[in-house]
């Protein structure tokens, strides 16, 4: 048969002219085709995406910030370095107590009362916190912090004359933000945002990596962390939880637990290794800012999971200062927030954690120490 015959589209012995076809011949597409073509389509494209994002290779990047070390663990094809850098430069700019020239620095030194979008976002999530916790996180607390800091370092535990008057400075209810300026009852007020300010700069690294496109990634900063999507392993993060010891020089890192999860913000505060004795009792570094005190609970680590990184990072805080009791009070009304408490009793260490939480611990992992 001569080929440009058929591609002419001239009829053949072979061959029905369209027009001829009847009802009963002609090609229908029944229903069940069409839900068919579009699981093949999709199912087609999600192979192919798959098959991309796991030729697109992980960058690591790791630095120093806030004086303590992050890490960055990201899927991109471009390094992405000097955008981090940016990112948690802003924020050290804003919020650093290391910076002399941030913006809280300044206000603290009452060389400025303005502030910037950075700090006013901070404030909001501070003061809410504040707020629900009844004042057990507060942003002023740092005259108290720091008396009993002189204590942890040489053993002198500051008299009830200077808690009084180191309270007078303390009380988050009266600092605050008008107009784009800080307000202070008392220009010798001191606003300290550490408790916050790492998770909130993992919360900026991410919203970088979102504004990229990348999916996968993992962010920590301080143990403050923020993970998404898959590992290099294409398996979910896994985040560990330190088993409490009493090795203050912090070489001792064995794992308590591990976490599993591709959608995660995280932050853990502890006072295990951060103590003194005094009169044959350990005064924890945790002040509770209500009492001017150290805690006198049980709860030696506070881990909390919430939907981002600030969030959990004072939270984390608040719960060390609530105790085990109180913070369950808190979790219960707050059911976006999930918790990882590691507290003593006679008989030793045990854990309490939310009961959303335990599908997200490695079984291998998970057991009360004892």
């Amino acid at each position: 048969m001569n080929r440009n015959t058929m591609d002419s589209g001239q009829p053949t012995p072979q061959q029905v002219p369209p027009s001829s076809h009847t009802a009963e011949t002609r090609p229908r597409l029944r229903k069940w085709h069409l839900p068919f073509l579009l699981m093949l389509a999709v199912g087609s494209y999600l192979a192919i995406t798959h098959k991309l994002s796991q030729q697109t290779p992980y960058q690591r990047h790791e630095g120093t910030i806030f004086g303590t070390v992050f890490h960055t663990t990201y899927q991109s094809d471009t390094l992405l370095t000097s955008d981090i850098l940016a990112v948690l430069h802003d924020v050290d700019r804003s919020l650093s107590m290391f910076n002399p020239q941030s913006t809280i620095s300044q206000i603290n030194s009452s060389r400025s009362d303005r502030t910037d979008s950075l700090l006013e976002q901070v404030m909001e999530i501070a003061t809410t916190v504040s707020k629900d916790t009844e004042g057990a996180f507060d942003v002023t607390v740092a005259p108290l912090v720091n008396a009993w800091g002189f204590g942890f370092k040489h053993g002198i535990r500051p008299d009830s004359l200077q808690v009084d008057s180191l309270r007078a400075l303390v009380g988050w209810q009266r600092v605050g933000i008008v107009n784009h300026r800080f307000v202070k009852d008392d220009p010798a007020m001191v606003v300290d945002l550490s408790a916050v300010a790492k998770g909130f700069a993992t919360d900026r690294v991410a919203a970088l990596f979102a504004s990229k496109g990348i999916r996968n990634y993992m962010i920590e900063i301080g143990g403050e962390i923020v993970a998404r999507g898959v590992n290099p392993k294409n398996q979910p993060w896994r985040i560990g939880v330190n088993k409490p010891d009493d090795d203050s020089t912090s070489t001792n890192n064995e794992l308590q637990t591990i976490l599993r999860t591709n959608d995660c913000a995280l932050a853990t505060s502890g006072n295990y290794r951060n103590y003194y004795i005094a009169e044959g009792r350990k005064i924890a570094h945790t002040i509770d800012p209500r009492t001017g005190y150290p805690v006198q609970h049980s709860i030696l680590s506070s881990t909390v999971v919430a939907p981002d990184c600030a969030t959990a990072d004072a939270y984390a805080t608040a719960f060390m200062v609530l105790g085990l009791d109180k913070a369950r009070e808190v979790l219960a009304r707050n059911p976006k927030l999930k918790a990882y408490f590691i507290y003593d009793t006679p008989q030793g260490y045990r854990v309490w954690m939310s009961e959303a939480l335990k599908k997200d611990i490695d079984q291998q992992s998970a057991h009360s120490i004892h």
